[in-house]
């Protein structure tokens, strides 16, 4: 399995302009990696649409459960809600 570097071994490149930070790209399956670890580093109010994007990555995951942020726990109590909702149905 290939690892992800982490952002600041690998250095992610910004967006190019005019593209917006929002919610519905941090939850997009399409939003490039790179994008994505640009919102984790920087854009701490929406690190709680990251978890809802099933691209990704676990390391980007984590990375956002250590940073935290508005809603980053509640957003892991539901993630993890479904997925026990699954296991037991």
């Amino acid at each position: 399995m290939k690892r992800t570097a982490a952002p600041h071994e690998r250095g992610p490149k910004p967006p190019e302009p005019p593209m917006r930070l929002t919610a519905q790209v941090a939850c997009d399956p399409n939003t490039d990696e790179d994008v994505l670890w640009t919102i984790a580093e920087r854009a701490p109010e929406l690190r709680m649409w990251l978890i809802a994007n099933p691209s990704a990555s676990a390391e980007l995951l984590e990375y956002v459960a250590q940073r935290g942020g508005p809603g980053v726990a509640r957003g892991f109590e539901v993630l993890f809600g479904a997925m026990d909702d699954r296991i037991t149905a």
